[in-house]
C-alpha cells in the first residue's frame, strides 16, 4: 500500500541558486516530481513549454484562477504564477513526492492550505554571491538586476517562515542537505506505519 507523498516547497530569492539544486535532486530522487507552474512571464532563451512553465496569457490565466484550478498562486516582478491543483493531488495520491519551486507568498499559501507539507528555504553565502551570479546569469540587464537585489532582500527577510534553511554556498554541500531533509520525512512514523502495514501486523500478530 502507498502512503500519501509528501509536499515540499523551495523559496529562495532570485539566483540563489534554487532551479539548478531541485533540477540535480530530481535527478537523485526517483519518488520525487518537480511541479512546473502557470506563468505569465515571457520565455526566456532556452526554456521550453511544459519544461520549465507552462507559459500562457494573462486572460487563460485568469480563467484558471476564476476555476479555482492552483493550489496557489502569486505575483512576483509584474508577473503572475500558479501551481496546478490536480497535477499536485494526482502525484501525492499515487505516493510520490512533490517539489514546489515558488516565492515566499506561494510556500506560506502552501503551509495553510496543507499543513503537513514541509517547507526549505535556499539562502546565498552573501549579497557579494547573490549579485555576482545575476550578472553571470547574462539575462537581465543591470537596472533589472539592482531591482531584483532589492526584491531579494524582502524574501530573504520571510526565511523564519520555513521549516528548513539550506545555504548555497558549496553546491553539493547543499544538494546533499536537500537530500537529507526528504529522506528525514520520508522516515517519519505516520509514512512508514503505512508503508510497512502487512510487516507492523506480522510482528504485532
Amino acid at each position: 500500500m502507498n502512503s500519501p507523498g509528501t509536499l515540499f516547497t523551495v523559496s529562495a530569492p532570485s539566483g540563489a541558486g534554487k532551479t539548478s539544486l531541485v533540477e540535480a535532486l530530481i535527478r537523485r530522487c526517483q519518488q520525487l516530481r518537480v511541479s512546473v507552474s502557470h506563468t505569465t512571464r515571457p520565455m526566456r532563451p532556452g526554456e521550453q513549454e511544459g519544461v520549465n512553465y507552462h507559459f500562457v496569457t494573462d486572460t487563460v490565466f485568469q480563467d484558471m484562477l476564476a476555476r479555482d484550478a492552483f493550489l496557489e498562486h502569486a505575483r512576483v516582478f509584474d508577473n503572475s504564477y500558479g501551481t496546478s491543483q490536480e497535477w499536485v493531488s494526482q502525484q501525492l495520491a499515487s505516493g510520490l513526492d512533490v517539489i514546489l519551486e515558488i516565492d515566499w507568498q506561494g510556500a506560506g499559501q502552501i503551509t495553510r492550505l496543507q499543513p503537513d507539507s514541509v517547507s526549505i528555504f535556499i539562502l546565498p553565502p552573501s549579497r557579494e554571491a547573490l549579485q555576482q551570479r545575476l550578472f553571470k546569469r547574462g539575462q537581465d540587464d543591470p537596472a533589472v538586476i539592482q531591482r531584483r537585489m532589492a526584491e531579494a532582500v524582502d524574501e530573504i527577510s520571510h526565511h523564519a517562515q520555513s521549516d528548513f534553511i539550506v545555504v548555497n554556498d558549496d553546491f553539493d554541500t547543499a544538494l546533499q542537505e536537500l537530500e537529507c531533509i526528504l529522506d528525514c520525512h520520508r522516515l517519519r512514523a505516520s509514512v512508514q506505519g503505512q508503508r510497512w502495514q502487512s510487516l507492523l501486523s506480522e510482528l504485532l500478530s
